[in-house]
């Protein structure tokens, strides 16, 4: 019996040391691990307070594509992407085999039938119709008296008063706030008002970081566990569900506040966009809720993607002094002794080296740092990875800007330089390598205005504060399919004027 059980101990022992070595080995070679039964999933879930780092990490270890397997039993393996010729495939050249799909209609379905969650001949109505209003000649003009209308009532105020009272602020709630604001007044023609001194609580304004961290989760748990947290209101579907109600509630009482007011003349953007999808019902069958849908697909992209490129390149700019006195020197030639609102569009895009440092903060910390996927049929993509039909691919925008086989050994550094041409224009790269406004026929139909918008508020600060980060303050990414700062952005505000500085 004795020999029996030192024989069975060897034999452990034995089969004990090899998995320890080629555990070790495969740690060594990429630092993740496919778990029986449980595949890839205790790593994922140790690193998602890092998940974007985390992935670009797996990615450059990977020549850029790698596969996640998830529980055997949950059905939710994935391919994840940095590869600029995948992202070009599946943006352009065989667009149409990848739509959004049912299940990014069923994971976003706080989206409804909105630009984002839609297909074919819905999407292109979207597109077609939203196009029109943006064109419009009138909306550059509106969209410029609501940013310089809100800086001055609003974000100047509050800035005004934090700085001379030596107050730390969240530059990341004041940027969410001002989007929020001016999506509303340019969308609904309704001012909620909530960027103020007293910082008032406004749920909607608050539900779209709920939603957004809800969402990400979504991706990561399996799909039975996230819908049964939704059944029985747990977690965070409980927060989501919320938020949706809080959405509905705010967007159909403004909608109710329009239809309302017989007496008032039946202009603006509201009235246009009603006007524009009037008969369209959508796949619920109700126009109502596909003008609802409409317009939180729009209020999110205007104020959550542009409010968090704002945060990212302020945040970088306390990072780099010697880049924000350049934009400064360069506003400063422009303005000539006027003052910062005299600036036109037109000058405003003559800022190339603001320009750049926008794009650079884009480049490094994209709004959206990640799309969802899923071929309409099977596939090989060009890096020679076959997919299933309807498999899940996501592409990592974030790890794109961190690739150095994309933009060289610098990847990481913060060079607005980067997009100065040699003639000392803005140097254009192509949307597939800089994926910050997505690429192919999805490109989104607000670059300009987003541009526009950062510019203006970057503009107006910069000649008027010098911006510092709170000492000992930890700036990282939250856990959200949005880039949001977990911590928001605390920072101090110096006064200056810039047509006396040197």
């Amino acid at each position: 019996m004795a020999s029996i059980h030192y024989s069975d101990m060897l034999l452990i022992l034995i089969v004990f040391f090899i998995s320890a070595v080629v555990f070790l080995r495969r740690r060594r070679r990429l630092p993740i691990t496919n778990w029986p039964i449980v595949g890839m999933t205790p790593d994922i879930l140790l690193n998602i307070h890092r998940i974007h780092d985390y992935a670009t990490h797996l990615l450059k270890l990977s020549n850029g594509t790698l596969s996640i397997k998830g529980p055997w039993f949950a059905n939710i393996d994935m391919l994840v992407t940095s590869d600029p010729a995948n992202i070009h495939y599946m943006l352009s050249k065989n667009f149409h085999n990848y739509p959004k799909g049912p299940k990014f209609r069923n994971m976003f379905d706080i989206l409804g039938d909105g630009i984002f969650n839609s297909d074919h001949e819905l999407w292109e109505f979207h597109r077609k119709t939203t196009m029109s209003l943006f064109k419009h000649p009138e909306f550059q003009t509106l969209l410029e008296i609501i940013i310089k209308n809100k800086v001055e009532k609003g974000l100047f105020p509050l800035l005004n008063f934090v700085s001379l009272n030596h107050q730390e602020t969240d530059l990341q709630e004041i940027f969410q706030r001002f989007t929020f604001d001016a999506i509303c007044v340019l969308l609904l023609d309704y001012d909620p008002k909530s960027l103020c001194i007293d910082l008032p609580f406004v749920p909607c304004e608050k539900a779209f970081t709920d939603a957004e961290e809800a969402l990400l989760w979504r991706h990561i748990l399996p799909e039975r566990v996230w819908k049964l947290q939704k059944r029985f209101g747990l977690g965070k579907e409980k927060k989501l569900s919320d938020a949706w109600t809080v959405f509905d509630e705010f967007i159909y009482k403004c909608l109710d506040l329009k239809d309302g007011n017989k007496e008032e003349e039946k202009s603006g953007l509201l009235t246009s966009l009603m006007s524009g999808f009037e008969g369209q019902r959508g796949t619920f069958e109700d126009s109502r809720k596909f003008i609802k849908d409409t317009i939180l697909n729009l209020m999110i992209a205007g104020r959550d993607t542009t409010s968090t490129a704002l945060s990212w390149f302020f945040y970088l700019l306390t990072q780099n002094p010697m880049v924000e006195n350049n934009i400064r020197d360069e506003i400063k030639k422009q303005l000539g002794g006027r003052k910062w609102e005299s600036l036109s569009v037109k000058e405003l895009g003559e800022l190339v080296y603001l320009h750049g440092g926008i794009c650079e903060a884009l480049r490094l910390y994209p709004s959206v740092a990640f799309e969802h996927k899923s071929p309409s049929s099977a596939d090989v993509l060009p890096s020679g990875h076959v997919v299933d039909e309807h498999a899940r691919i996501i592409l990592s925008f974030y790890s794109m800007g961190r690739m150095e086989g994309i933009w060289g050994e610098d990847c990481v550094e913060f060079r607005p330089e980067r997009w100065i041409s040699s003639g000392g224009g803005i140097k254009h790269e192509p949307s597939y390598k800089f994926t910050a406004f997505h690429a192919g026929p999805r490109t989104c139909l607000g670059k300009e205005m987003a541009f526009i918008q950062m510019k203006m508020l970057a503009t107006a600060i910069i000649c008027h504060y010098h911006v510092e980060l709170v000492k000992g303050h930890e700036v990282c990414a939250s856990d959200s399919i949005l880039l949001q700062m977990k911590y928001g952005l605390k920072v101090r505000l110096f006064p200056i004027n810039i047509n006396q500085a040197s």
